[in-house]
């Protein structure tokens, strides 16, 4: 049994690239010797800026292929069939023999039991595999034509403790690499991958990714305790530092005072997104002038805490620049700027969509019993903060520095809050508005963006989705059911499109209204799922769901979740099928009206059924917003007993035509009765 040991040696490699080739060239591997029946007992990969290593472990030195039989064409299939089959085979006809089966006779073949070489194979693989990596970003240099994500130095390739010999472009493989990456001396031979990791080891070097993270999370702890601080550990940031890294070292660093008078999200902007750095809170939650680094060697003499304090003092200070310049002009007065900044060709400018938004916010207001003006407000100056130099240096920050201008500015808390909250939210966990005012902003933000785009046909088209449509989308479906409020979104969306028309601004689209409410019912869809809600009720729900009501839909499939699993919700579906197989075991043989005639019912069965079928008609006309799904279910299920008397008791196909047809559409009034729930003949009875 052998290993077999892969190191890709190049220039420091981009986080992003680096974690999707190291997932994206082991799973390669695997599957080749899948195809190869190449057997081993454990497989993984590791990576540092500069290397990408791949292990195999306990492989066979020979792999045994089996004799087995393939089945050719049919014997009357033409002959360029036959001859394509031996061609991909490389056979000739002579070896093969015709064998009858269920569908004729065939051609077959038998193969040959080969014993293959191990390290012959290998060495096919691996240039097999780096010629099919797939960059996201590549460049070529030099003279030759090789294309990587950074400039390639060398490939060790080693099994069975020897070198893999062969020539991929410009670069011949060894079982040579080097210890420096930074100058490329002190190459070193290995032969196989513990001895290697040892070697770096000695020299502080970790080749494990997940290593590097346990290190850093180690140091964080230490850090916390010496000082008394806690360290924001943003994932994203982490992540990205451990794949910039291959001898990470902690250091805190500084920051004056001072800059903790501006808004602490111009801080952590600056820290976590532009500098990968960690922003560190006291015990009160509140930020601190400390941020931790981590650098990719030791700081002996202090110079790389010198060189990153520096880097974020001449930051903040632009930033303390903006701000303070920002903060004190008026809102208001800068309302009228907006028509200079064009929002999207054919939408007009962020005035157009200030001027939408007010008209669509006071419209919601009406639902939320809040103050008309004050949503119109705060709907006017929400976009202001975008002709701001903050909000032009730090964009991720929009909508926040429009709330923090609000505010110094002494606008009420809730229109300040609004405007602060109008993007969110920005994903499937994210924070969601809650306050009335926040909701309605958000709400006619997303509704003008997505009217706005799909009537200038920017829909989304299969995996892209450049506008991020879709998660605007999520994010209106998020508000309404999370806080458990319906809207008229038909309404809303009728208004919007009126509005863009009151502007002069023509939306193309012309299939508007409609795509609109199947991309709704596909976001509504994709959100159940996420709730972990079963598929058969999910494609239930959103069979003929109402977009006025997408909270009281999903609280009933969420409810349906549960209830479909207990005796009771059995019983319900189990009764529903029962009836619903009889008429369509008749489908297309009676043709049934949408009316039952009790006046021709010829036993108490009939009556009782179609007496139980009025008391559950009677219920859905009566139940209102506060609808109780255990009592709807137990009211359904309550039909069970004289729809089994029925069938027990009473022959629906009659000889009498006119009998048969009312039992079947008292059948169908009853599905229908049920449908009023929701479409149960898409629910599986488990």
């Amino acid at each position: 049994m052998s290993e077999f040991f892969l190191e890709l040696f190049s220039e420091e490699i981009p986080s992003g690239l680096q974690k999707k080739l190291r997932t994206d060239l082991l799973e390669s591997f695997k599957k080749n010797f899948k195809d190869k029946s190449i057997e081993f007992t454990n497989c993984f990969s590791k990576s540092t800026p500069n290397r990408l290593v791949i292990v195999f472990e306990n492989l066979k030195k020979e792999i045994t292929i089996k004799s087995q039989e393939i089945k050719g064409p049919n014997i009357k299939a033409p002959n360029v069939a036959l001859e394509g089959f031996l061609k991909s085979n490389k056979i000739t006809k002579k070896d093969l023999v015709i064998k009858e089966t269920e569908k004729g006779n065939f051609y077959f073949f038998r193969t040959k039991k080969q014993t293959l070489n191990t390290k012959n194979i290998l060495k096919d693989i691996i240039f097999e595999n780096l010629n099919k990596i797939q960059w996201k970003k590549s460049m070529r240099w030099g003279s030759g034509n090789l294309t990587w994500g950074r400039p390639l130095k060398s490939i060790l390739a080693v099994y069975d403790k020897k070198k893999i010999e062969f020539k991929f472009h410009d670069i011949t493989s060894s079982n040579i690499t080097f210890e420096d990456t930074h100058y490329e001396e002190k190459a070193k031979v290995f032969n196989d991958y513990k001895s290697y990791l040892s070697s770096l080891k000695k020299i502080g070097q970790i080749v494990d990714q997940d290593e590097r993270k346990k290190n850093i999370e180690n140091q964080f702890e230490k850090i916390e305790k010496k000082r008394n601080i806690i360290i924001d550990k943003n994932s994203n940031v982490i992540d990205e530092v451990i794949n910039l890294t291959d001898k990470p070292n902690c250091i805190v660093c500084k920051f004056d005072e001072r800059f903790l008078k501006i808004p602490k999200e111009i801080l952590i902007i600056t820290m976590q997104h532009h500098q990968k750095y960690f922003p560190t809170y006291n015990n009160k939650g509140e930020i601190t002038n400390e941020f931790v680094v981590v650098a990719n060697k030791p700081d002996k003499k202090g110079l790389i805490k010198l060189g990153n304090e520096r880097v974020v003092e001449a930051r903040l200070n632009d930033a303390e620049f903006f701000w303070n310049k920002d903060k004190s002009k008026n809102l208001v007065k800068q309302v009228s700027r907006l028509k200079e900044m064009n929002y999207f060709e054919g939408l007009g400018t962020y005035y157009d969509k200030a001027q939408r938004m007010r008209k669509l916010g006071s419209m919601i207001s009406d639902d939320l019993l809040i103050s008309k003006e004050k949503v119109e407000l705060s709907s006017s100056i929400c976009k202001v903060d975008l002709i701001s130099e903050v909000v032009g240096e730090f964009p991720e920050l929009q909508g926040l520095m429009g709330g923090y201008f609000a505010e110094v500015q002494g606008f009420e808390k809730d229109i300040c809050i609004a405007i602060s909250e109008q993007y969110l939210p920005i994903g499937l966990d994210s924070k969601i508005p809650k306050k009335p005012f926040s909701i309605a902003l958000s709400l006619s933000d997303k509704i003008d963006t997505l009217v706005g785009f799909f009537g200038v046909d920017k829909k989304p088209t299969s995996s892209k989705d450049p506008y991020a449509l879709r998660r605007i989308a999520l994010g209106l479906i998020r508000i309404i059911v999370e806080n458990k409020k319906n809207f008229k979104i038909k309404d809303l969306i009728n208004y919007s499109i009126s509005l863009f028309e009151t502007q002069e601004l023509k939306l193309t689209n012309n299939n508007l209204r409609r795509e609109l409410e199947v991309f709704f019912k596909d976001r509504i869809k994709y959100y159940m799922k996420e709730k972990k809600l079963r598929q058969d009720i999910v494609d239930a729900s959103i069979e003929n769901l109402n977009l006025n009501n997408i909270s009281f839909e999903f609280e009933k499939a969420k409810s349906l979740n549960k209830l479909v699993l207990e005796p009771t919700g059995k019983d319900v579906i189990a009764i529903y099928r029962r009836a619903l197989n009889i008429l369509e075991s008749d489908k297309n043989k009676t043709k049934l009206d949408n009316s039952t005639d009790p006046g021709i019912f010829k036993t108490e069965f009939e009556k009782n059924l179609h007496t139980k079928i009025n008391e559950i008609r009677k219920y859905f006309s009566s139940i209102d917003k506060t609808e109780n799904y255990e009592e709807t279910f137990s009211f359904l299920a309550s039909a069970k007993e004289p729809l089994n008397a029925f069938f027990d008791n009473v022959q629906v196909n009659d000889q009498d035509e006119v009998i048969k047809k009312n039992r079947l559409e008292l059948l169908q009034m009853f599905c229908k009765t049920f449908e009023n729930f929701t479409n149960f003949s898409k629910l599986e009875n488990t």
